[in-house]
């Protein structure tokens, strides 16, 4: 009888030290899971859905955005969709679909795009708006320079130069709320001089898609409507200024009719020192990529995020940096384009002894 119970004494023993060794073993297995996780969670994605890389301007965003998200250790997926409003909601919901922690937009339809901001609060990612802002949609942060001034600039400096006169105004893709907060800057100043009688808008027209070929159309419209009789245009980027400039290259009054812009493209630059253009607005695109990379990330983290003011998009008051804005005339264009090495001394110059 005794040895029958040492046999069972001994029996309990190992099975207590083998269910140890495998409670052991499974803390052990856990432990590792929990590692793995933790470094999974570590690998944060950002995915940015562009409007377009048919501009200059948005290839240097792309590849700043994408150059300063890296450098803070984060993996950015960028697309394009070139102006199509269903292949922008297409690829913003691949991009959710492959697991990014934070999408980043440049809406090309201010009002469609809110669709993807509620797919992405579905499946629990935030959106940040990059430089345009996205309409009734619950954003969560919108980086920008502050558009209104943009159009203030404008058209302070041509109001300076033609205070009195007939005026044109050439705006952006009637879809982009950035074209409708430059005009309501544009607006803001002409106001008081159109109320005086001293300045008349004779034409007030949106550029389709922002297609430079589109503001050339409009600009010739403008012309045959008043008989060449122009005194200023109002144009509301480089592209559409250039397209504005052939039109009145065509009638022999390029140089002779200021013309505003903004963006700061080359050809602007270019067009600035020979004196067809008499001024464009510079918005740093470096400070604004490194702003947003920076907002992003944080985000992405779930930090908190000290936004400097509220917009309204139409639904919420969106959590917003807005940066200021330069005018540039032909008098500082070393000193801020140039010294800041957005485009070379060399290829700003090169047609100016032509």
């Amino acid at each position: 009888m005794k040895k029958i119970l040492s046999l069972i004494c001994l029996g309990m023993v190992m099975l207590m030290v083998i269910a140890c060794e495998a409670k052991e073993s499974g803390e052990e297995r856990l432990t590792i899971t929990n590692h793995q996780n933790d470094e999974q969670s570590e690998k944060i994605k950002i995915g940015f859905a562009m409007d377009t890389l048919e501009e200059e301007r948005w290839i240097k965003d792309r590849d700043l955005f994408k150059e300063s998200v890296e450098a803070l250790g984060v993996e950015v997926m960028v697309m394009a969709s070139n102006g199509d409003d269903a292949l922008q909601i297409w690829q913003a919901e691949t991009m959710l679909s492959q697991g990014i922690n934070l999408l980043v937009i440049v809406p090309h339809n201010a009002e469609s795009t809110a669709a993807i901001v509620e797919k992405a609060h579905s499946v629990g990612v935030k959106v940040l708006s990059y430089d345009r802002l996205v309409k009734n949609a619950e954003l969560d942060m919108y980086v920008s320079y502050d558009n209104e001034q943009v159009g203030i600039l404008q058209a302070k400096v041509i109001t300076n130069l033609v205070p009195k006169g007939k005026y044109v105004y050439i705006g952006g893709a009637e879809t982009d709320n950035n074209a409708h907060l430059v005009k309501k800057g544009v607006f803001k100043v002409l106001q008081p001089l159109i109320d005086k009688g001293d300045i008349t808008v004779v034409f007030d027209q949106w550029t389709k898609d922002w297609v430079p070929a589109n503001a050339k159309a409009n600009m010739k419209l403008a012309l045959a409507a008043n008989h060449n009789q122009i005194d200023a245009v109002i144009a509301a980027n480089d592209a559409t200024a250039g397209a504005v400039i052939e039109a009145l290259e065509e009638e022999g009054l390029a140089g002779k009719i200021p013309v505003a812009g903004q963006d700061a493209d080359l050809a602007a630059a270019q067009r600035i020192v020979i004196g067809t253009q008499t001024m464009t607005v510079y918005k740093p695109i470096k400070i604004l990529a490194q702003t947003a990379a920076e907002i992003a990330v944080k985000l992405a983290k779930g930090e908190t995020i000290n936004e400097t003011r509220h917009v309204n998009n139409g639904r919420i008051e969106v959590p917003s940096i807005l940066l200021s804005p330069i005018a540039v005339e032909k008098s500082i264009i070393d000193e801020t384009i140039i010294a800041d090495g957005f485009h070379s001394e060399e290829d700003v110059y090169r047609y100016a002894e032509e």
